[in-house]
């Protein structure tokens, strides 16, 4: 049997090959999921701990405040060789190319023999107070070099000249990095800076754990004590979370991408073996046992699946170190992260990958030992439509199709994340298992117009694609699968964020708003920030300070007519009308308010009475321009209210206003567009990551369509023959094979599109129904990309049918006709 299969194999290769690139997409998608994930976690790991070196044990205020008593007694430790204080101070500094100062936290020189402090790049680290050295790339990004001095200030208005004499290796930083000051100097700008934590060094022969034990005893409750590699994992864990998530994300469409491997690993073999029967019958004939063939074919799909999984493997790893070099040039906040190969992310895709082929290989390697040798000797016949397991399949796919529906809908409005999770894939198995009765009947639909108007060819064509209804069935299903995960994810994450901006929209109504405190704003302002690169929309506003003490309010005054283009909630412009106050939520609650009911406004000799609507994310008290006018006639401009382009970058706009109007002092920014740019951007991202891929899923689904129809052109050669020989023409045989293509693709993207949007808007439903205030769900239709990916998933269909239909019409009628 050997020899059966090594020659079976080098005879076979060819119709073998779209299983195997099937194989190395899906384990080459493993291996890039699991090395990526791998790397970037033990890259942080490796980074944190040499940001920890030679710490046993760190002090944390956890629930609790580090006081200066807490210090003083863990300084007093037996246990410890060295103590250090992590203390942090915030201030602004003012950097050239800035028009105002910006935030940076400065933290507090240490270093002993036990736990060593942070190294420069270049220059020296501060010895004085008015020294300081900076992160490198903090100082690259404004153009800081050594010997530049420097303005920062507290936020009580003290400030100080210091002299930049060293920048510090921030290459491998985790987070944001400080910059570097004395002891003295951070104390004498901020006497009450924080304190992060107080790291310990054992004494020799003292163990982390008492250490840590030790420390633990003289400290107040509520702050924590970890072991030194104890707060790393900590350190990691805070870090690693989003990766852990992605590296979920990644895992979950590898292991989607190798289930659609595995069902076309599993129509190919079904095909192969099909076809091979004759072959089959005659080693059972001179002497083979059925045992012997099955074995042979698992043995064949385990050689196909090992070297299959290995290119794989190997296609996986060069993709890695690709992705991680392109992922090096961009600044996500975390380190530069190494190739790391692991064991597991090498060897656990090779076996999967290999496990799955076999797996894959079982059922087609058990149909070919039942079938008797004399009776395999003759003609195929077709299969019956209706048999006793097909009959019993379809009763457990309506089961599921009904279980897993009710799972859906209970999931939608219990606003359970996992009962819709597992509604869904219960439920789509069901779509799976009446394939075979669904499929058909949707090409016999989609393909009475190519059958009416597409003469001959096109009544093949239809007449070929349900021939075998389970074939079409696992063929279709394999494309299903990727077109319904990508309308999936695209209605999901459209709905999602969609959901979101209303829910944005009534915590921040407006975009932007810029004031300037306790000065007035220049003439020109307006102009200014019109001129500003995603800015769509700019609203002068004027305000008044009423009352005094506890009882003091702002009083905001906007023009009625403009009011809309700046306020994203027309509920809001439609109450903003003269005679209506909108009035925040807690001014109401503090001054027991009503809505609907009256409030009477005082500001010097002047009393106005109007009625009172509850608003929220505007001003604590918002009038028509008209009404603050007679409640102040002389009220300054104070800001604007401002609207953005929501394809502009919102953390670029966000910057360049705030560096706006560069004769305002103290000038205040405010609004939703940080937080909204931020979600968005992520978004974004998973939407590009989601559709990448399952992208991949649709790529193996189509390589499956075509070794579908590649077998399906070798299965039918003296048909194929026949027609030609009857008049068919080459250009009508290829249009024959186009058709059926064209004819699956359409039924798999108008289907996995229909049970896109029903998945897609359920999951929003159980994710967001329970996250929103009103538990109000917004369903959105992303109509652009779901004509994108129906006519993606047509086209391919069309170039997947390229080359059956070109090998199908090389074939001679005379030759064909006299094959076996």
């Amino acid at each position: 049997m050997r020899r059966s299969l090594l020659s079976s194999l080098r005879a076979h290769m060819g119709r073998l090959v779209a299983a195997c690139l099937a194989i190395v997409l899906g384990v080459g998608f493993g291996s890039l999921a699991m090395i990526v994930h791998g790397s970037a976690s033990h890259g942080v790991d490796e980074t944190i701990g040499a940001q920890y070196k030679g710490v046993d044990a760190v002090v944390y205020p956890d629930r609790a405040t580090i006081s200066p008593s807490d210090i003083a007694k863990v300084q007093k430790v037996a246990q410890a060789a060295s103590t250090v204080t992590l203390t942090t101070a915030y201030l602004n500094v003012t950097y050239p190319d800035l028009v105002r100062p910006t935030g940076l936290p400065i933290d507090a020189l240490y270093g002993t023999p036990e736990i060593p402090g942070p190294g420069t790049s270049s220059g020296r680290l501060p010895s004085t107070t008015n020294e300081i050295a900076l992160p490198a790339r903090t100082a690259a990004k404004h153009k800081i070099s050594i010997g530049r001095q420097l303005r920062i200030s507290s936020y009580d208005d003290k400030s100080w000249t210091v002299t930049v004499v060293g920048l510090l290796d921030d290459s491998k930083q985790v987070g944001t990095a400080s910059a570097i000051a004395t002891p003295a100097a951070v104390k004498m700008f901020d006497p009450g800076a924080f304190t992060r934590g107080i790291a310990l060094a054992a004494k020799p022969g003292v163990t982390q754990q008492q250490l840590a034990s030790a420390a633990q005893i003289v400290v107040a409750s509520g702050i924590t004590v970890f072991t030194g590699e104890a707060f790393i994992e900590h350190e990691v864990q805070e870090f690693t979370n989003g990766i852990d998530v992605l590296g979920g994300v990644f895992g979950m469409f590898a292991l989607i991408a190798l289930f659609v491997a595995c069902l076309v690993i599993g129509n190919t073999f079904t095909i192969v073996i099909a076809q091979r029967t004759r072959e089959m019958a005659l080693l059972r004939c001179v002497g083979a046992s059925r045992r012997q063939v099955f074995s042979s074919v698992l043995a064949e799909a385990a050689v196909v699946g090992a070297i299959a999984s290995a290119i794989g493997v190997v296609f996986g790893v060069a993709l890695s170190a690709l992705a991680l070099a392109l992922f090096r040039e961009f600044d996500w906040g975390i380190p530069a992260v190494p190739l790391h190969l692991g064991l597991a992310s090498v060897f656990l895709p090779l076996l999967i990958g290999t496990v799955a082929t076999l797996i894959s290989a079982v059922v087609p390697a058990r149909r070919a030992t039942k079938v008797a040798p004399l009776a395999a000797l003759r003609p195929e016949v077709a299969p019956a439509a209706a048999s006793r397991a097909g009959v019993l399949r379809l009763l457990l796919g309506f089961l599921l199709l009904a279980g897993g529906g009710v799972l859906l809908a209970g999931g939608a409005i219990l606003h359970e994340v996992l009962v819709g999770v597992a509604g869904g894939a219960i439920s789509f198995l069901g779509i799976l298992a009446v394939g075979s009765l669904l499929v058909p009947a949707l090409i016999r639909l989609v393909g009475a117009l190519p059958a009416r108007r597409g003469g001959v060819p096109g009544r093949i064509a239809v007449a070929n694609a349900v021939r075998n209804p389970k074939r079409t069935a696992a063929t279709t299903s394999a494309l299903l699968i990727g077109v319904t995960l990508i309308s999936l994810t695209c209605v999901g994450i459209a709905s999602v964020q969609k959901t979101f901006d209303v829910s944005m929209n009534g915590q921040y109504p407006v975009d932007l708003k810029v004031t300037a405190y306790q000065e007035k704003m220049p003439a020109n302002a307006e102009q200014q920030l019109r001129d500003i690169e995603g800015i769509t929309q700019v609203v002068p506003v004027r305000s008044v300070t009423v009352g005094s003490g506890e009882n003091e309010l702002t009083v905001t005054g906007i023009d009625a007519g403009a009011a809309g283009s700046v306020i994203h909630i027309p509920a809001l412009t439609g109450h903003l009308k003269p005679g209506t106050a909108l009035v925040s939520f807690p001014v109401m609650r503090g001054m027991k308010l009503e809505n609907g009911g009256p409030i009477t406004i005082v500001a010097g000799k002047h009393r106005l009475t109007l009625t009172v609507q509850q608003s929220n994310g505007l001003d604590q008290v918002t009038l028509t321009s008209t009404d603050l006018a007679k409640l102040a006639p002389n009220a300054p401009v104070t800001g604007f209210w401002l609207a953005s382009d929501p394809k502009a970058d919102g953390t670029k706009v966000i910057e360049t206003v705030e560096q706006s109007l560069p004769s305002v002092k103290n000038l205040g920014v405010d609004g939703g567009l940080a937080e909204r740019s931020s979600y968005t951007k992520v978004f974004d991202v998973l939407l590009m990551v989601g559709i990448g891929l399952l992208g991949v899923s649709v790529l193996i689904a189509l390589v499956g369509v075509g070794n579908t129809l590649s077998l399906s052109v070798l299965e039918r050669t003296r048909e194929n023959a026949l027609l030609r020989a009857m008049g068919l023409s080459r250009r009508q045989l290829r249009r024959m094979l186009a058709v059926e293509s064209l004819l699956m693709a359409l039924v798999a993207a108008g289907l996995g599109i229909v049970l896109g949007l029903i998945y897609g808007w359920t999951g929003t439903s159980a994710l967001m129904g329970g996250q929103t205030v009103d538990g109000g769900v917004e369903y959105a239709v992303p109509g652009t990309l779901l004509i994108a990916i129906a006519a993606v998933a047509t086209v391919a269909g069309l170039l997947a049918s390229l080359l059956p239909a070109r090998r199908a019409a090389k074939v001679a009628p005379a030759g064909a006709l006299a094959t076996e």
